[in-house]
Formats: structure tokens, C-alpha cells, sequence
């Protein structure tokens, strides 16, 4: 599915997206970046509230193409430049991480069993 798509499905704010066209197949739902780098599959969007530029480094080491922030955190200037530099995709929510986790996996038809 493409990024975009997700986007519009789940009512998410784009805060930044270098290519909306990007491939997303999973999320993944985690505020211990090194959980994620454990087991963040590729082509996931990573949905938590740690708004610093190390999420965008982990994603970048495991290729997902987005963050999406939870609870409507603040994502800050640096944050905002390493995505932009890193060309991940930042994404806001005012849902809690498992409302948002419900809405991207239901677009993604993910069975959470």
C-alpha cells in the first residue's frame, strides 16, 4: 500500500513526506528504539511518542519509510530535519499509539492474532 493512501485512510497529518509514494506493508508499534531495531520489519510505519532525531536514525537502519508520533507530541526542528534528510516520512496523530495502531493496521488488513 502506498504511504499516502494510509494518509488519507487513517486521517493522519503529513508533518513531512519526501515520497508519498512509498511502499508500506506493516507498523510497528514501540517507544524502545532498540525493540524496534530488534524487530521493525522493512516497509513498516513506526508508530510511537519518542519525538527525537534518534527514531529517525532507527528507522533508517531498518527501513521504514514513516513515523507516525502519537498523542499529538511535538516533533521538533531536528527531529523534522534528520527525517527530512533521511527521507522518512513524519506523521502526527492526536490518537493514543493504540488507536493509531488500530487504524493503520485495520487499513493494512493486518490480523493482530
Amino acid at each position: 500500500m502506498k504511504l499516502r493512501d494510509i494518509i488519507d485512510a487513517c486521517g493522519l497529518e503529513p508533518v513531512l513526506v519526501p515520497d508519498a509514494e512509498a511502499e508500506v506493508s506493516s507498523a510497528y508499534t514501540s517507544d524502545l528504539l532498540s525493540d524496534v531495531v530488534a524487530h521493525c520489519t522493512e516497509k513498516s510505519v513506526l508508530i510511537t511518542v519518542q519525538n527525537h532525531k534518534n527514531t529517525v536514525a532507527v528507522c533508517t537502519l531498518v527501513g521504514a519509510p514513516a513515523i507516525l508520533i502519537a498523542h499529538r507530541r511535538e516533533i521538533p526542528a531536528d527531529m523534522q530535519e534528520a527525517a527530512a534528510r533521511e527521507g522518512v516520512a513524519l506523521l502526527h496523530t492526536s490518537d493514543s499509539q493504540f488507536a493509531a495502531s488500530c487504524k493503520v493496521g485495520s487499513v493494512l488488513g493486518i490480523d493482530p492474532r
